[in-house]
């Protein structure tokens, strides 16, 4: 399998991840009681974490190959989108979870998961799709 096709692959499933997060997990941690969340959360995020942190170090490491191969709108775009994301889910999103996970969830911390989440959506849908058309 090329470096190409692997990488759209990786990013075909954060982008499907991504939606999933977007429309059903998130939106769902509103619907729990304080001490259900919490005992809840702390085994969703030991468990998606061996989903999600392959998938972004696969995804990290494959743009960077890419990048040092070739320097390109392609190779140029997802390295700084990738970057993006990836301080976007440890300097906002890590804490908010680690937030629920030692309960001391704010009233809108669900929320703003949910609300701030759309960033993410967005860049890892775009990441897909110019990948995509990259690949065509």
């Amino acid at each position: 399998m090329s470096i190409d096709a692997l990488r759209l692959l990786v990013d075909f499933g954060f982008a499907v991840l991504i939606w999933a997060v977007q429309l059903v997990i998130y939106p769902s941690f509103q619907y729990y009681p304080k001490k259900e969340l919490i005992t809840w959360h702390r085994k969703y995020t030991i468990r998606v974490t061996y989903i999600v942190l392959p998938l972004m170090f696969t995804q990290l490491i494959l743009s960077i190959w890419q990048l040092v191969a070739l320097v390109n709108w392609y190779t140029l775009l997802s390295v700084l989108l990738i970057g993006i994301l990836w301080i976007l889910t440890f300097m906002l999103f890590v804490p908010l979870h680690r937030r629920i996970d030692m309960g001391q969830p704010e009233a809108n911390t669900c929320i703003k998961l949910v609300r701030y989440n759309w960033v993410r959506t967005l860049l890892w849908s775009i990441v897909f799709l110019i990948s995509l058309v990259y690949s065509l």
